[in-house]
């Protein structure tokens, strides 16, 4: 079966080599180093040794745009302890606490090896929806207990509100960094900060601090799983945003859980999956109609146009377009109920959005020049906006790539080209796997369809 599966990429045995060694590196297992002769064992029926499973099957996840299981290539699953395994996890404060604790510890210490995102495995279909839809379920609010049954001993002063406010802020910095920098470059102190977090939850507080300490184990965990989905760790990325879905329904927090909800569903899209994509958006959206901002709603909104679009539903996307517009009219200049993890959606995330929505819709119907130019004016206003913000450059780059692939469905190669020159520039200077993948994949599409564009070849000689 892998063998199958190396045939439709298209690449040589040489440069499925480069690309093991290349995710390998990104991931911190430097000492992986494989090569031609190497490949050809694996295709003769050699099994390769971990965590190269793991490698390949996101390889070719990426390469296909939907989930491609180490089970698949017809290779062996690594063995993977309890907490490792699945997404469908007891909805307990006290699990909540220790799964979180145990798992955070095992990034921290296991993940410069690169044997952590390679052990895990992505959920798809029902195995992930149907365990998400417990997140309705109410549940008793019970304080969390010490692991293994131990009883919690008080390791200093009872923790003030203003020490939980200072967690918060710190966490507002963290997710600043990310925006600047992109997800590679302080994501473990992310992981080490949420394993802090969970360590001050096995200790007694009153019950709204400890309320407030899941709410920043919640914002920590969806940062963590961000930041992983961002540097291409997407089976740990799903396993935080599942933890962290976790640890806001332990902190009551409705719309925090829609946010978390909402990323997964972009994951989703991402790998290919826009039915699980919309189920986890609707999902989102009935859980937190009766709470959430504006803001809030309108963003979720947004990514339900995006799943509908990738599954080529152009009515429903138009009308989940025209109901996020109408939603965002509704927001303040400064709506002070808007918690920190939502403002990022400002007018320049809708118009990237909504653009990005009316592209994919070009991809997948057979009306591609029309969705294409109704997506140019969104994302020419996404990237003059974002190209005014110094604070996002990995968007700014992100809707420059979207530009680009808008350009070349409309025949404009040459405009294509210098969109996708700026996009490179800036990636050179953030940390960002997934960003650096889409311009690839969209210079390699661009060569193979405009191969004689002059500009073209030099960008791609730049990609190189």
């Amino acid at each position: 079966m892998l063998e199958t599966w190396f045939q439709r990429t298209g690449w040589s045995k040489g440069e499925l080599a480069r690309q093991v060694n290349r995710k390998a590196r990104q991931m911190g297992a430097n000492h992986i180093s494989t090569d031609t002769s190497r490949v050809r064992r694996w295709l003769d029926g050699e099994s390769p040794r971990e965590p190269i499973p793991g490698i390949l099957s996101e390889l070719f996840s990426e390469r296909f745009g939907c989930v491609v299981a180490v089970e698949d290539l017809g290779l062996r699953v690594a063995h993977r302890p309890p907490s490792a395994a699945g997404v469908d996890l007891p909805w307990t404060a006290p699990q909540t606490v220790a799964l979180i604790n145990e798992f955070s510890r095992s990034d921290l210490m296991l993940a410069r090896r690169g044997f952590l995102g390679t052990s895990l495995g992505l959920a798809a279909g029902p195995s992930l929806v149907e365990p998400m839809q417990r997140w309705l379920v109410p549940t008793p609010y019970a304080a969390p207990l010490a692991p293994m049954g131990k009883p919690a001993v008080r390791r200093g002063p009872r923790l003030s509100g203003a020490e939980v406010d200072l967690l918060g802020s710190t966490t507002v910095m963290f997710r600043n960094w990310d925006a600047r920098c992109g997800g590679g470059l302080r994501r473990k102190a992310v992981v080490g900060q949420l394993h802090e977090v969970t360590d001050l939850l096995q200790e007694p507080h009153q019950e709204d601090i400890t309320r407030r300490l899941f709410q920043v184990a919640a914002e920590l965990a969806e940062l963590a799983g961000w930041m992983s989905y961002d540097v291409g760790l997407q089976p740990t990325a799903q396993k935080y945003f599942v933890l962290g879905l976790h640890a806001a329904k332990e902190a009551g927090d409705k719309p925090l859980g829609s946010y978390i909800l909402s990323n997964m569903s972009r994951q989703m899209i991402h790998l290919g999956r826009p039915d699980d994509a919309l189920e986890l958006i609707h999902l989102a959206q009935y859980g937190s109609r009766d709470c959430a901002t504006p803001r809030t709603q309108a963003m979720l909104y947004a990514m339900e146009a995006r799943a509908y679009a990738n599954m080529a539903q152009a009515g429903k996307c138009e009308r989940a377009v025209g109901m996020a517009r109408d939603t965002f009219a509704d927001v303040a200049a400064r709506d002070r109920r808007d918690p920190d993890w939502i403002r990022f959606f400002t007018q320049a995330e809708l118009d990237s959005e909504t653009g990005h929505s009316y592209r994919d819709l070009a991809y997948v119907t057979d009306r591609g020049r029309p969705y294409a130019t109704l997506a140019h004016p969104a994302l020419a206003s996404a990237v003059s906006l974002f190209g005014k913000d110094k604070d996002h450059p990995r968007s700014y780059a992100l809707n420059l790539v979207g530009m680009a692939t808008v350009h070349l469905l409309c025949h404009e190669p040459e405009q294509g080209a210098e969109a996708a020159r700026t996009a490179l520039a800036i990636a050179a200077k953030v940390r960002s796997e997934r960003l650096n993948t889409r311009i690839r994949k969209t210079v390699d599409a661009a060569v193979r369809d405009y191969g004689d564009v002059p500009a073209l070849a030099e960008v791609a000689e730049l990609c190189a």
